[in-house]
């Protein structure tokens, strides 16, 4: 989990990352704005499509696997 100090548009790569992970970038009120899946090695952009204070980083194909999709609500975010 990325906590940011302000809410802002939020960008990250995957440079010298060897897996595959997913992002979920989530708002102040804690709801998932967009998803995106991003491949190791590499320097494709993935960025938030509002301004954000987290970001989640997991497995990719976790979020699709449990059904976690833009919108989706997130408890106890600090």
């Amino acid at each position: 989990l990325f906590i940011f100090e302000t809410a802002e548009i939020q960008t990250f790569w995957m440079r010298n990352t060897p897996l595959a992970l997913s992002i979920a970038f989530i708002d102040e009120r804690g709801r998932i704005t967009n998803l995106a899946d991003m491949q190791p090695q590499t320097d494709t952009l993935h960025c938030a499509t509002t301004p954000v204070r987290y970001a989640l980083e997991v497995a990719q194909g976790q979020f699709a696997q449990r059904g976690i999709t833009a919108g989706a609500l997130v408890d106890g975010l600090p």
